[in-house]
């Protein structure tokens, strides 16, 4: 048993056990791996343990690794998310080469993936990323900005919007880093209960390392995970 399959195992575990916790099934959260500065080998390791998910923040290394392990007949199909920022300059790479992106935060970047979506391709699904802390440092959107860029996104076609996503500053304790996340699904509830979108969205994609306990309790379904599973960068 490889470093990365053990680590996968023992993050399984603790969402199963967060789950437990919160009086939650652990089918309702699924993992995606985030293999940021990583190479393929990493993924190849971890796709060899039954993970198909997986997150790039930097684009041109993640395209790089998408076209390197297609070329790999051993390596099943893949998921591939991209969890950084776009640029205008780069939504053509992301929009040919990725399955999702859930840092979209602007309309303009939304309607260059849809416009540059290959019609060969399933439409790329979209989460809105939200600035729920108010970093000023950080890509997101205002809450209060959630709800009209959602309904503008959701009749874009080539796109489907699935969700909403987050990464708050850390939190100094469990109650604190509960009390981040819970603004996002109040958010996301809010919404959802809206009535603006012609679908619901179904996708809450919070936590990482440190907090995916906190994250679970608070509602997502989408954990994101690199040092846990990968290592120190």
């Amino acid at each position: 048993m490889t470093t990365i399959v053990r680590n996968l195992q023992l993050v399984r575990d603790r969402i199963t056990t967060a789950c437990v916790a919160a009086g939650r099934n652990p089918a309702t959260v699924r993992l995606l791996a985030v293999s940021k500065t990583f190479g393929a080998e990493a993924v190849a390791d971890a796709a060899t343990d039954g993970q198909r998910a997986f997150g790039e923040n930097y684009i041109a290394e993640g395209v790089e690794k998408i076209l390197a392990l297609r070329q790999q007949p051993a390596v099943p199909a893949l998921e591939w998310h991209c969890i950084g920022p776009v640029q205008s300059n780069k939504t053509r790479l992301v929009a040919e080469h990725f399955d999702w992106v859930q840092s979209v935060d602007r309309l303009k970047i939304a309607q260059r993936l849809s416009e540059q979506r290959p019609a060969h391709l399933p439409p790329l699904q979209i989460c809105l990323q939200v600035n729920v802390d108010g970093g000023a440092n950080k890509s997101g959107l205002a809450p209060a900005d959630v709800q009209a860029l959602a309904q503008e996104v959701a009749q874009l076609p080539r796109l489907v919007l699935r969700g909403l996503m987050a990464i708050p500053e850390p939190a100094a304790d469990f109650d604190a880093a509960c009390e981040l996340h819970a603004r996002s699904k109040a958010i996301f509830d809010a919404v959802n209960a809206s009535g603006v979108l012609p679908i619901p969205m179904d996708t809450l994609s919070l936590g990482m390392t440190a907090d995916l306990e906190a994250a679970i309790h608070a509602g997502s379904t989408m954990v994101r995970v690199g040092t846990a599973i990968f290592g120190k960068r």
